[in-house]
């Protein structure tokens, strides 16, 4: 680590504790619900969801990601949508404002770096008044201090799908549910399959692609930040939708056992990859329509 990088730890750590002690204040307080209740509330009611993650606050100031170019009409809508104020679509942000014991203390790291960077953002962003979900609901094992709770958070998960007919919208390398069994439960999977990268470019062809399935299907996107315009407008016309985001990839991660994301065993890899391509015809029989 070089003496900037030093430097700004050291202040993301001294920032991070002031607010933590009361001696900073936010100009709104931010209230997240815990991931437990943010399943709970998709298991147990019809209300869609759209999941904000660190990505989407970098492209609402104006960024790019690595899959998406920054793009002022996209920003525009994400910071429209995390304000959104129908209760029947849960927006979920990451619960980071409190304690951060929850998470690994990588992720501690990276967390208390984007606050002392974002924290003024998400105070000019987010709507007071609201209770947000919790974006963890689907990253809840491979940043999760305590993953003895991912077994029950991942059946319960699974749970919000038995018996419903579900149409997965997601890039071409997505592969949700591909090589495990994270959609068994689902009565019929279907398949809308946008770009790898650069969705908000072919944005209209996916919604129309949506909007050509019945509205009884549950709509499940990861499509990266193009989701989160794509939720609002299914919502408005009917739809149940869910912002799944990477929770295929973090499943994976579960069902493998990996300790840690970042240095995953060669071996390990093959037979997981080797296990996507055994159910790669399934994949391709359950496709509708392919934009890319």
């Amino acid at each position: 680590m070089g003496i900037k990088g030093f430097i700004k730890e050291k202040a993301a750590d001294i920032v991070y504790s002031l607010y933590r002690n009361g001696v900073l204040k936010m100009k709104h307080p931010v209230r997240v619900m815990s991931v437990d209740e943010t399943i709970d509330e998709l298991l147990n009611t019809e209300k869609s969801l759209v999941r904000f993650g660190d990505g989407e606050i970098v492209m609402m100031r104006g960024r790019a990601l690595k899959f998406q170019k920054e793009d002022e009409a996209l920003a525009s809508r994400l910071r429209e949508i995390i304000r959104y104020k129908d209760d029947g679509l849960m927006v979920s942000v990451q619960d980071i404002f409190g304690d951060l014991s929850m998470y690994i203390p990588a992720s501690r790291r990276f967390w208390k770096d984007h606050l002392l960077a974002y924290r003024k953002y998400y105070d000019m962003w987010l709507d007071p008044d609201r209770v947000y979900a919790s974006t963890s609901f689907s990253r809840c094992y491979a940043t999760i201090q305590d993953r003895s709770q991912s077994p029950g958070w991942f059946e319960k998960i699974k749970r919000i799908w038995k018996d419903r007919r579900v149409v997965v919208v997601e890039g071409e390398r997505s592969f949700t549910g591909v090589g495990n069994d994270l959609l068994s439960e689902a009565l019929e999977v279907r398949r809308i399959i946008g770009p790898a990268s650069q969705a908000y470019a072919a944005y209209d062809r996916i919604l129309e692609a949506c909007r050509r399935m019945p509205k009884d299907r549950l709509m499940l996107l990861a499509i990266g930040p193009s989701a989160k315009p794509l939720a609002e407008d299914l919502f408005h016309d009917g739809y149940r939708v869910i912002d799944i985001g990477h929770l295929n990839m973090e499943y994976n991660w579960f069902l493998a056992g990996v300790e840690d994301k970042g240095h995953i065993d060669p071996e390990l890899k093959q037979r997981m990859d080797a296990a996507r391509q055994e159910a790669m015809s399934g994949y391709r029989d359950e496709i509708a329509e392919r934009i890319v």
